[in-house]
């Protein structure tokens, strides 16, 4: 692939066993947007590291993001500083509604800037991958934000968060995606 993949893990930041971690493994020469040490809850300043790690990029880039990546992918495309390919953007959160136990609460995101999630059409094409059952967003919700972006909405099925809790692992069908949105 002569595309660079940047993938933009949401507000847990990399997780070992998860299908970003292992896309990442498997496409040479794709970069990961860093942890923060700081302001980890600030959108802003999640949006001035992505910005940051495209800067970074020469040639062509696809991102690949989950759950809150979306929305940071979302708010950096207000006022994208250079040209993307495409995004996928897989089982973003749905951040103005409380998430379960474990995850930041609705003030915390509210005083960090995430809300409300930006709706403006993406300068560039994107799949949302939609789950049927995630406990973060209902497919509806994420259904509307894909049409909001005006972003193909690939229905996944019933694959929870996409994430290790949910049995994932390696997601082939992510690395499909991707390679569609390089072609």
């Amino acid at each position: 692939m002569s595309v660079t993949v940047l993938f933009v893990p949401g507000l847990r930041d990399h997780v070992e066993d998860h299908w970003q971690s292992h896309a990442a493994r498997a496409l040479p020469g794709s970069v990961t947007v860093e942890p923060l040490t700081t302001q980890r809850l600030s959108r802003a300043a999640r949006v001035a590291a992505l910005d940051a790690a495209l800067q970074a990029i020469p040639g062509e880039v696809v991102i690949a993001a989950h759950s809150a990546g979306c929305l940071m992918v979302a708010a950096w495309a207000l006022a994208p500083t250079r040209k993307v390919k495409g995004a996928l953007l897989a089982t973003p959160a749905d951040v103005e509604c409380p998430l379960p136990p474990g995850y930041p609460t609705f003030d915390e995101l509210d005083a960090n800037g995430w809300l409300p999630i930006a709706r403006s059409p993406l300068p560039f094409p994107a799949i949302v991958a939609a789950s049927r059952n995630d406990p973060l967003a209902g497919y509806d919700k994420v259904a509307q934000l894909a049409a909001s972006w005006g972003a193909l909405l690939h229905d996944a099925g019933n694959v929870g968060h996409l994430n290790p809790p949910a049995g994932f692992g390696a997601w082939p069908q992510g690395l499909d995606l991707i390679a569609q949105l390089a072609e």
